[in-house]
């Protein structure tokens, strides 16, 4: 789920075991197959696994099956402090298919399927109801304790995908995030065993204080409240930040590229940590958004939004209903993508319904700075060091691969798909996608969209003009 972003922070941490291992059940990572290709377009397969995020697992007493959380709430009669709780809370291994939709068939694809709770609410045999969830979030692993990095300056990353079923109101996502490696084990010191194994230490631009373990810190127990309107979430005191390259945000109705940017100057590569207020995105008192970190909206690019209505989408340009390749390429100056359907190349259009904005489509400097102006947004992304920090913060170092499909409690994903914001203000670039606002509504959306999945396949990775031929 995307949600809402900064201040950083000097912590003394008590020294106590956090994000510990349970026994339950073992962790059998689905395997993914991607290739590393070079310049003379010859490509080699890397073996990879992929592992679910530990904020979507079943967290449970050490040596019990109490859980420390349940539906969107810490059990208190367990732990109450952010000590007691890191102390006496295992992660568990996870039910990939059965319980998240995650499948890999043939080792080559990634299938992620929405799941919510069917209409007669039967359990499917031998999983707990503790571990039915709506969405995942996986990130790629180099081996069992590591994640595998990207370095995207000069190189462009492909990709099949298919998301004929993702209607409105659900994000399918693949994007780069600078966690690291280790899953925050060295960060931690000593207080995490789980480590990427478990799929610790996640961060991004959302800043999401959802996270029930933030790096460097522990359980979020303190001050956490359970949302009034997601089932399987809420809030606690802290977040956890870092910058983001969202590749793909999409379902079969629209898409947008982007980059969100940290205000990061003086810190360390790597998560940090928000408190209250200060990771909310709309919080922009005068004299304090410098503590403002990150960038939740950040500099983006939606065809739709500029104009090119019959661009993307069932039947259009680019088909939804079928298969498609995007190709993502990251140079210096910008940050370009085009499609490749029926053997046939096929570039993403230019703004169309503006005279201000720059004429060639994708993020770079004047198009992240224009579009500030054109939709009369508060410029952000400049505030947080625009492009010369994109390039520091987005391609130069080192970015975990990360997927995701979910609904969105938040803002409904409307900032995708619909109208966002939708506050009845005639603003220019508030339509986003041709999906109505309130078919959005998450509890409509994992009603009428529980078989919905998107399945990513023939993931490639190298120099740029080194992963397709045209």
């Amino acid at each position: 789920m995307m949600r809402p972003s900064i201040l950083a922070l000097t912590l003394s941490l008590p020294l106590a075991t956090s994000q510990r291992v349970g026994s339950l059940l073992p962790e059998t990572y689905p395997r993914l197959t991607w290739s590393q290709c070079t310049t003379n377009a010859t490509c080699e397969p890397i073996p990879g696994l992929l592992v679910l995020d530990a904020n979507y697992r079943f967290l449970h007493e050490v040596d019990t099956d109490r859980p420390c959380f349940q539906s969107n709430s810490w059990n208190l009669d367990v732990c109450n402090t952010s000590a007691t709780c890191s102390e006496r809370c295992a992660l568990e291994g996870a039910r990939y298919r059965e319980s998240y939709g995650v499948a890999t068939p043939d080792e080559i694809s990634v299938a992620q399927r929405l799941r919510a709770n069917n209409p007669a609410g039967e359990l499917i045999p031998g999983v707990p109801d503790y571990e039915r969830t709506a969405g995942s979030r996986l990130f790629l692993l180099e081996s069992r304790s590591r994640y595998r990095t990207f370095t995207l300056l000069g190189n462009e990353l492909a990709f099949d995908v298919d998301l004929s079923t993702v209607g409105c109101g659900i994000n399918a996502a693949m994007f780069f995030v600078p966690m690291d490696a280790d899953g925050g084990v060295a960060r931690d010191r000593g207080r995490n065993e789980a480590g990427a194994a478990y799929g610790t230490g996640y961060c991004d631009a959302t800043c999401g204080r959802d996270l029930r373990f933030v790096p460097g810190l522990g359980a979020n127990v303190e001050g956490w409240t359970s949302s009034e309107t997601d089932p399987n979430g809420g809030e606690g005191r802290w977040g956890s930040c870092c910058p983001q390259m969202g590749v793909w945000n999409s379902n079969a109705h629209a898409f947008s590229l982007s980059t969100h940017l940290c205000s990061s100057q003086g810190r360390e590569p790597g998560p940090w940590l928000c408190e209250g207020r200060y990771c909310d995105p709309f919080y922009i008192d005068p004299e304090d958004r410098y503590r403002l970190s990150c960038d939740y909206l950040g500099c983006s690019y939606n065809p739709y939004r500029v104009g090119n209505r019959e661009f993307y989408g069932k039947g259009k340009v680019v088909d939804t209903t079928r298969k498609f390749t995007v190709v993502t390429r990251f140079s210096e100056t910008n940050v370009t993508q085009f499609f490749i359907q029926n053997g046939r190349r096929i570039d993403m259009p230019g703004p169309s319904n503006s005279q201000y904005l720059p004429a060639e489509a994708g993020l770079y400097d004047d198009m992240c700075f224009m579009e500030a102006v054109v939709f009369d947004e508060f410029d952000r992304f400049a505030m947080a060091g625009g492009w010369p920090d994109h390039i520091r913060q987005i391609l130069t170092q080192p970015m975990v691969l990360t997927f995701e499909i979910g609904t969105d409690y938040w803002a409904w994903n409307t900032w995708l798909d619909s109208i966002f914001p939708n506050d009845g203000l005639e603003m220019p670039g508030r339509e986003r996608g041709p999906c109505p606002p309130e078919e959005n509504d998450p509890r409509v959306v994992e009603k009428k969209h529980q078989d919905a999945q998107v399945i990513w396949s023939n993931i490639r990775f190298g120099p740029i003009g080194s992963t397709v031929r045209l």
